[in-house]
């Protein structure tokens, strides 16, 4: 297969995942080759991300590794099948890698949990709201890059609305709910838009209030990506210096712990509703 110019955040995953496999296995890159009938030099290039490889050369891998997790190998397998690029692909040349990488673990989760302390979750916002955010940014932004910025978001928020869409989780600090960003009008916008989404059979919303005895929190928002099996789980970090993707098994058990508490902290989607009509009404 030809070299790549660039590799794809799931192209990537694929690579790093099959290093993993032959290291635990306690297998060379060069005896890796031998099995496979190539050489060490495209092993290192496949697990690269250099180049492509095909699903059967994934199985045959997986085996010479002695990888028995049906389940798993499957899901690598179908990755390795993907050669079409999404929709993210036409903002390459307009908004940074980290932007298109989480648009494409996105597009393929199977369910996602977000948690936010000061603004409302991305997939939840309106158009309005982000601008608001991307106008704030330090250093700031060109106006045009504003635009992208709020175009891009905007089209992430399609795969709530598939027609097999994954569940989606978010919990809300009390915090991002009452804060005004573009003043009344487009807060007031935003909170019923918020509750509009609640009602969504795949969309659940949570509020931890101000009067909660704890909340366990990262200090960045958290957006957790269920893969098809938990090991191509993936966390987003939403940094102010921008987003960062964490696949590290210690780290998803940290981060999974850490919403879980959230959750049990969390008020139910009833009383979370409610709270929201409550701070609707003080704007």
């Amino acid at each position: 297969m030809p070299v790549r110019n660039t590799a794809t955040a799931r192209q990537l995953r694929l690579g790093a995942e099959l290093r993993k496999l032959r290291e635990q296995a306690g297998v060379s890159s060069t005896e890796a080759g031998r099995l496979l009938g190539t050489s060490q030099a495209q092993i290192s290039n496949i697990e690269a991300s250099r180049v492509g490889v095909s699903g059967d050369r994934v199985r045959a891998m997986a085996r010479n590794y002695d990888c028995t997790d049906a389940a798993f190998i499957e899901a690598l397998a179908e990755m390795a099948g993907e050669r079409k690029r999404g929709w993210w692909e036409e903002y390459r040349e307009t908004l940074p890698e980290s932007l298109l990488a989480l648009s494409e673990v996105e597009h393929h989760a199977t369910a996602l949990r977000v948690a936010q302390a000061i603004t409302v979750p991305g997939l939840l916002q309106t158009p309005e709201h982000a601008r608001t955010i991307f106008r704030e940014f330090v250093p700031s932004l060109p106006p045009h890059a504003v635009e992208y910025r709020v175009s891009h978001r905007i089209k992430r928020q399609v795969i709530l609305f598939r027609d097999e869409p994954p569940r989606y989780t978010a919990i809300i600090h009390e915090a991002a709910l009452r804060m005004r960003f573009g003043g009344p009008e487009t807060a007031a916008a935003q909170l019923a838009h918020l509750l509009s989404m609640s009602e969504r059979p795949n969309v659940t919303v949570i509020a931890i209030p101000f009067t909660a005895t704890s909340f366990p929190v990262s200090g960045h928002g958290v957006d957790y990506f269920h893969g098809a099996v938990p090991q191509l789980d993936t966390v987003n970090i939403d940094a102010a210096h921008g987003g960062q993707l964490i696949d590290q098994t210690a780290s998803l058990e940290r981060f999974r712990t850490m919403l879980n508490r959230m959750e049990e902290v969390a008020l139910n989607p009833t009383k979370s509703r409610d709270l929201m009509h409550r701070i609707a009404k003080d704007i």
